[in-house]
Order: C-alpha cells, then structure tokens, then sequence
C-alpha cells in the first residue's frame, strides 16, 4: 500500500536519513511536500529536505529548502543554521555571516554559532583583505604600463584616489608596497602619473599620524619639494595640499590612540621643524618656479601664525622671522622687469607681504616688533630692491614700511628713482609713493612732497606703464579725504577727468594686464566721488573690462575691484551723526563731513542695477574663489558689503542666484571678520526667503546655509536681521526633513521661540511662521505653554500675526489629532478667540479659523465636536455656509459648509425643511 500521508512520509524519510540513505530520504520527503497542506509541517519537511542535500553537496538546494523553511518561521534556528552552512560553501560568506548571526542572537551561549560567527568574521576579513590586495595591485600595474589605453590609466588613477581615502584602502596601499610604487609614477615625469600619485599620498597622510610619518621618512621632504618645485600650477596645487594633509596629521588632526609608546614614537616635532626650514629655502630659492614659490608662501601663511591669539605659543612665527624674514623680504624686494630676478607668478609678491603682515601681527610683545623691525631695517640697503622691499611691507604690515619711509633718505631715494632716466627705477619708485600715501596723515605728507613730482612724470614720460602709475599716486592723493565732499583735493572736475583717463586704459586691451590693473588701483581711490561713480557705472565696457580682469589669473587685483565695488554700492561703514553733534562742530567752527547729492538712496539703487546688469554677480563668484592667502579677511568683508548691497531689491535676487551668486555667499559667511560674516549671512537670508533652495543652493550646500542664518537671531543682530534669517529658515524648514533636522541641531529653536514674544508684530510673525513650518512634535510634549502660546496669538489684532499663527494651528490640529484635545485645555479663552476668528473681516484669517474648526470636529472627540456644534459656533458656521458664493471669500464660505456636513455626519445636527438649503448638503 503506497503512504500518502505527509506526516508518515515525513517520518519514514528522517529513518532513513539517519541510516545514511540520503537519496531514499528525498524521495520521501519530496512526495511528503506534494502531500502537505499545512504550511508548519511543510516547513520542517523543508528543513529535513536541506539536511539531506547538505549531506550531497547539493548546497544550492540545501540553501533554497532551508529559505522555504525560514519563510514560514524566521527564528527556525535548525533551518537558519543549515542554510548559513550552504551560502558558506557556496562562497556567499557575508549572507551566511548574517544568517549565524541570527542563530547567535537566538541563542548567545551556543558554541557552535559562536565558533562559526568568529570563523566567518575572520574569512570575510581576509577575503576584503585580498580583494583590496588585488584592486590596489591592478590599479598600479595599469598606472605603470606604457602600453595601456589612456582611459583606462585615468580610471586607475582616479580609482586609486578614492581608495587611498578610505582607511582600509590607504592602509593597503601602504601594506602592498604602495609608496615605491607612487615614486615610480612620480619619476615618470607625466603630469597624470604625478597628479595621481601626489593626491594618492594626500588620502594616505590624512588624519593618520604614524603613515604621515612613514610617508614623510619614505618620500623625503626634500623630494615633497621638489615635487612643488614643478613648473606646473595643478601639480604644484596638488602638493601644496599633500603638506598641509601631512601638518593637519601630525598636529591634532589624528585622534587615533597609539599606546603608551605614543610620545616616543610619534614625537613628530623634527618633522615639522624640517618642512618649515625647506618651505623657507623654496622661498629664496631661484631654480623653484613661480607656481611652487607662491604655494612655499601660502604653506607658511597658512601654518606658521597661530590660528587664535587664545593659544599662547608663536614659536613658530619668531622661528620663521630668525630663517626665513630675510628670505621673504627678497621676494618682495624683487623687480620683475630686471634680469637675473626669482621666477614669480603676478600673484608673488602680494603673498608674500600678507604673509609678513600674518607674521607681524602674531607677535605678543614690543621686543618681538622691535626685533622684526630691526632685521627689515637691517636687510634694507639704498637700492631700487630697497624701495621695492619697502613696497611690500607696505602691503603688509604697514607701520613697519611706514617707519621705514620715514627714516633719512628713503623718501630722497624715491625723489632720486623718480627722476632717473631708467625707466624701470620711476615705476618702482612711484609705486612705492602710492603704496606709502595708505593714510591721510602720510598722503598729507606726500601731497607736499610728491605731488608735483608725479605730474611731472606723468606730463614727460612716453611709457603708459610708468604715465598710469604716475596717474594711480595723483588718483590715491587726490581721494585722501575720503567720500567728504568738502575734503576734495584738487579743483572741481580734476578728479572726474582722472577718472576718465583711468576708464580709458582700462578698456584698452592692447595693455598688458599688470598695467592695466593699475587703472582699476586709481578708481579704487577715485570712486570715493560720488560723480565718478555715476559716470563710472555708466560707463558698461568699463565695468565688463574690470570684471574680465576679476576673472584673470593675476588675483592681486581682487582687493583693488573689491574698494570700487564697495564705493559704487555706498556699502562701507557709514557712522550715524547726531544732529546735536553736528550743530556742536559748527558752532565750535569744526570740520562736518557733508554727503554728496548723488550718495543719496535713489541714485545708490540705480548704481547697483547697472552694476547687475554688468555682469558684477559672476565676477564677485570668480573672486570668491581666489587663493585664501589673498583673498584675506578685509578683502572677505568688503565682497559681503557688495553681496549685502546688491540683494536689497527682491527683483534682483534672481539674476544673483542664477549667476552663482547664492553659493559664492555660503564662504564669505562662514569665515572672516564676524563684520562681513555677519553681512554675507544677511545677504544669504535674504535669498534664502524668497529662492528655491534646490535652485539657489545646489546639492549639499543647502545644507551649509542654515548656520549662518541662525547665527543671524543672536540678539546683538539688529530686527531686520532677525526677521530676515526666520523668513530664510522658514523657507529651508519647508523645503525638507534633512533641512528641518538641520535647523534643529544648530539649536535654532530656542532662538526661534523668543523671538514668538517680540514686540515686534513682523518677527512674531516670522518667528510663528518658522516654528509652524519646523516643528510638530514639540507641542505634543507635556509640561510647555508653546500650543497656548500659539492660541493667543491667534487672538492679536495683528492681521498678519493672526494668518501666520492661525495657518500654523490649522496645520498642526490637522497633522495631530491629539493636539484637538489639548488645545482645549491650555487655556480657558480657547473657545472665544476661535469664534473671533471665525467672524474675522479678513478672508484669510477666517478661513484658517473655520479650517481649525473643521480640524476639531474631525478629531474623533465627540464630547469636543458637540461642545462646539451647542456653542454659539454653529450660528456663525451657518450665517456663513448659507451665503450666496463670493470669489473674494469662498474658501472661508466651503470651509463653514464642509464643518457643517460634517457635523450631520456626526448626527449633531438634522437638515431642516424650512431653512434654504445649503450648497454641498
């Protein structure tokens, strides 16, 4: 008689499975799933079936009978095991790792599961390991064949760089002989090969103290020199980058702990010593290219001053002054036009004099100064690299080429320079006369002295570059007064006609650019009138041809646009006066600094839409982006003022955007003086109100705006700021969760809460409005007033306070049902202030009211719902469901209607055959 019942064939198969018949066993088992109709029986048939074909090696069937098994019950912990033994042998270790790890979880005191966890973590690990080996090897044997397509040696080398930023992969690289290996590429001479290796070892040194180390004692510093001493900018860039991954490393940035042994082995002081001593031998150093010298230059700038004057250790600064001062007073002292000078980039030079005004201002004491002071005047020697050299330090630290000037016979040198018959000595020396003039005290000095020497010059000599130089220092003392009116230099329409002058080398494209620059140097100063403003801004190729030279390699520029801007755009610090103050100087026969006619607000606005229309946006995104070494903290501020003055008008905010203009800001907001941060953020939030983020903010920056918006509600930040940033954040909070989430770890609703009992009627509004758009949750919590907060606000007689708190109640009982109950018992004026919405004369305050009705009625409370219907509530929705339909007013009128049907849905209330019938009943 054939068996057909699944339990007796269940039964018969596990006798022979323990008889070792595994193929009799499946047959049994196999007519035993045929049989079976309940599904717990299937399962442990399945399970049996999986044994038997673990036992034949037939591990894919084992794997899919143990996965029928597990179906059914997922903590089958016979079943998990067995599959987890298939996927093992199958080579599917991260699945079967999983599969244990389930069994471990089940039971934590089974030996076997464990053995096998540890067994699997182990395997998994070595085939990472070998997979990694592999990677990293074919990487480098594509990298280092002549004979491979370029694609594919791009693709390598750009797979390496990835993997070389991951822990595992940089360490593997390091393991598998990888440092060899990147020197190979290096010596290849290729710019790709170089490139690749360079940042290779930038991942490899980043945030690891003990590989930094070994890197540096493999490659040699000497060679990470000579690598930046390549006359190539990128690969000069890319290794500037390498040491400042390596000084990240080895001064704070590895919180990795090494042991007890720590201090000895990663003592990494002598390393730092001997990058510092090379960096300043490239400096001086005539085979280094200008590339490499200007990147030297910024390594120093950015590593040797202290970051805060909190920390009290300069070390660094007095070891760089006692090696390195001379070095960099050379490269300022350098004359270009002269044979036999350092190689340098048109950026050199004005590096190097912020780097000696970051040294400079690091010092604590008057012995530091005085010993700084000292060696400048030491290296000083009456030649024309003398007056170059005191040039620079006039760039830079000013009192030190202030004091310089002063001494006896340098100002007789300029004179002398001035009037040699080689050209190349008056353009130094009148450039150092306009870089001494930086003051009015000094320019006042000049004035008498230099003025007619300069006009001189610029009346005989034939060579634009000397004649535009000449016209720049006149420009520079002409504007010494400021934007006084009645401090104006020289006689009326003299500077106007300067100004003209400046234009027109301006848009000439036959002059180099180093000269032409200067042009922009003259209206810097000239800009100060506000008739050269008007004419310069009307003036648009003049404009174009300033932002084109923005946009140039020759970044020293940047400063010089950046004050023309500033002018153009009246944003510089302007101090109130008071009028009794002024009433005061006059009775007392002071000076009283008066405003041109054509500084006032109306001509301002049309500056600044001839500016937009120009251009200005792009140029001012170019130049944020500048080397940070000049691109210094003032220069920072003054290209925030612009950003500040440009978005005023929302109409304008657009064209900012759509140039790039919303990114350019995220920077200019994040560093620099808390002055133009504070304006770059305010600039930021105005965009941030009225743009879409995604548009105005693309990819991950959006998430770079909420900081500075909420550092904008600190109380020293004026009302407009405030309520500016909580337009902005509201928009952010809106947008999505990530940026909701974002806004709340800046710890912005603390902030957000005050400003919801400001006097002011536009912040609390704003303040609401941020809240209702950031946050649910909060006003579920017990033992806050933030749901009654909310309510009497709804009872202001503010009109846009009452939209903004009534629409964030309606949302809130909408998304929250529970929060229909609680608004109730925050407070006893709950019902009163919710009718006076009701009857509300404004048509959107009413309807978020009626909506906040609709809300309570369908908050399945029906104590709540016929509270409301036996108030004077049903009146009011009556009167208004019954009117005759108004487009001004119909969202307020099917809002009362859709309370009403509701409430009959709730049988509260009962159709009646003598009243009108309501439209939607």
């Amino acid at each position: 008689i054939q068996v057909c019942n699944p339990i007796q064939l269940k039964d018969e198969g596990n006798k022979h499975f323990q008889a070792g018949e595994t193929d009799k066993a499946i047959e049994c088992y196999t007519k035993a799933i045929k049989a079976c109709k309940d599904k717990n029986v299937l399962a442990v048939i399945y399970r049996n079936r999986s044994a038997c074909y673990l036992k034949q090696e037939s591990y894919a069937n084992a794997a899919s009978d143990a996965s029928k098994a597990i179906d059914v019950d997922a903590a089958d912990i016979k079943a998990l095991y067995r599959r987890c033994q298939a996927l093992e042998k199958l080579g599917k270790l991260d699945m079967a790792f999983k599969d244990v790890q389930r069994c471990a979880t089940i039971e934590p005191k089974n030996k076997t599961f464990l053995e096998t966890l540890r067994r699997l973590g182990a395997d998994i690990q070595a085939k990472t390991t070998f997979s990694t080996d592999s990677r990293v090897q074919n990487m480098f044997d594509i990298l280092l064949d002549d004979e491979m397509e370029t694609e594919k040696r791009e693709r390598a080398a750009n797979n390496l760089i990835v993997l070389s930023r991951e822990d595992a992969g940089a360490e593997r690289i390091f393991q598998n002989n990888g440092v060899p290996l990147l020197l190979n590429m290096i010596e290849s001479g290729k710019r790709e090969m170089i490139l690749a290796a360079v940042r290779t070892l930038s991942g490899m040194c980043t945030g690891h103290k003990a590989r930094a180390m070994a890197i540096i004692q493999m490659v040699g510093v000497d060679k990470m020199c000579s690598i930046m001493a390549v006359d190539n900018e990128e690969i000069a860039l890319a290794t500037c980058n390498l040491f400042q991954c390596i000084n990240d490393s080895l001064t704070g940035g590895d919180k990795r702990e090494y042991g007890k042994e720590e201090a000895l082995v990663l003592d990494a002081s002598k390393d730092l010593k001997t990058i510092l001593l090379s960096l300043l031998e490239m400096v001086a150093n005539k085979k280094v290219p200008g590339h490499g010298r200007d990147q030297a230059l910024n390594l120093l700038s950015r590593n040797v001053p202290r970051t805060t004057k909190k920390a009290k250790d300069n070390s660094r600064t007095l070891f760089t002054i006692d090696h390195g001062l001379k070095k960099i007073l050379k490269v300022c002292g350098q004359v270009p036009e002269l044979p036999d000078q350092l190689p340098m980039t048109e950026n050199t030079q004005l590096i190097a004099s912020v780097l000696l005004d970051k040294l400079y201002d690091d010092l604590i004491c008057d012995p530091e100064r005085n010993n700084f002071r000292d060696i400048c005047d030491e290296y000083i020697k009456y030649t024309i690299h003398a007056v170059n050299t005191i040039s620079g330090l006039l760039q830079g630290p000013f009192d030190v080429g202030n004091a310089l000037v002063g001494r006896q016979g340098i100002m007789e040198m300029m004179v002398a320079l001035c009037g040699s018959e080689r050209e190349v000595d008056q353009m130094v020396a009148v450039e150092a006369l306009i870089h001494s003039s930086s003051k009015m005290s000094r320019a006042s000095f000049i004035i008498t002295n230099g003025v007619s020497l300069l006009k001189d010059i610029y009346k005989k000599t034939k060579n634009e570059k000397i004649k535009i130089r000449a016209l720049v220092g006149l420009c520079k003392l002409g504007s010494a007064g400021g934007d006084d009116y009645a401090l104006r230099q020289f006689a009326e329409g003299s500077t106007e006609k300067l100004a003209k002058q400046c234009r027109k080398w301006l848009c000439n494209p036959q002059i180099d650019t180093k000269t032409r620059k200067w042009a922009i140097e003259g209206l810097a100063y000239l800009t100060n009138d506000a008739d050269v403003k008007d004419d310069f801004v009307e003036d648009e190729p003049a404009l174009k041809a300033m932002f084109e030279l923005a946009k140039s390699t020759d970044k020293t520029i940047i400063y010089a646009v950046a004050c023309t801007l500033v002018n153009c755009t009246n944003s510089y610090e302007k101090k109130e006066i008071m009028p009794e103050l002024v009433q005061l100087a006059k009775f007392s026969k002071q000076h009283v600094p008066e405003q041109h006619p054509k500084d006032k607000k109306d001509f301002i606005d049309k500056r600044v839409k001839r500016l937009l229309k120009a251009g200005i946006t792009s140029a001012l995104a170019v130049m944020v982006k500048a080397d940070s070494t000049i691109l210094t903290n003032q220069t920072k501020e003054m290209l925030a003022r612009v950003f500040l003055a440009l978005s005023q008008d929302p109409k304008d905010r657009g064209i900012i955007v759509a140039q790039g203009g919303g990114k350019a800001l995220i920077p200019l907001a994040l560093e620099g003086t808390d002055a133009g941060k504070t304006r770059a953020s305010h600039a930021l939030a105005k965009i941030a109100a009225i743009s879409n983020p995604e548009i105005a903010f693309p990819g991950e920056r959006v998430y770079e705006v909420v900081r500075p918006l909420v550092s904008l509600l600190q109380t020293d930040k004026d009302g407009m700021q405030n309520y500016e940033a909580l337009k902005g954040l509201t928009n952010l909070a809106g947008f999505s969760e990530k940026l909701r989430v974002k806004i709340l770890k800046e710890k912005a609703l603390p902030e957000i809460e005050n400003y919801m009992f400001e006097d002011h009627d536009q912040i609390r509004q704003a303040a609401t409005e941020c809240m209702c758009n950031l946050v649910q949750d909060r006003y579920l919590e017990d033992g806050n007033d933030k749901l009654k907060l909310m309510i009497l606000l709804c009872g202001e007689d503010d009109d846009n306070l009452q939209i903004a708190a009534a629409g964030a109640l309606a949302m809130l009982t909408a998304a929250e049902k529970k929060l229909c109950n609680k608004l109730t018992l925050v407070t006893t004026q709950w019902l009163e202030i919710l009718q006076r919405l009701c009857l509300h004369t404004n048509p959107n305050v009413q309807h978020r009211g009626l909506v906040i009705v609709y809300n309570l009625l369908n908050s399945d409370d029906s104590e709540l719902a016929k509270k409301l219907i036996e108030s004077e509530l049903l009146e009011i929705l009556t009167v208004i469901g019954k009117a005759e339909d108004n487009p001004r007013r119909q969202g307020a009128i099917d809002a009362a209607r859709t309370c009403l049907v509701r409430a009959m849905d709730l049988g509260l209330i009962k159709p009646f055959t003598n009243l009108t019938v309501i439209n939607g009943f």
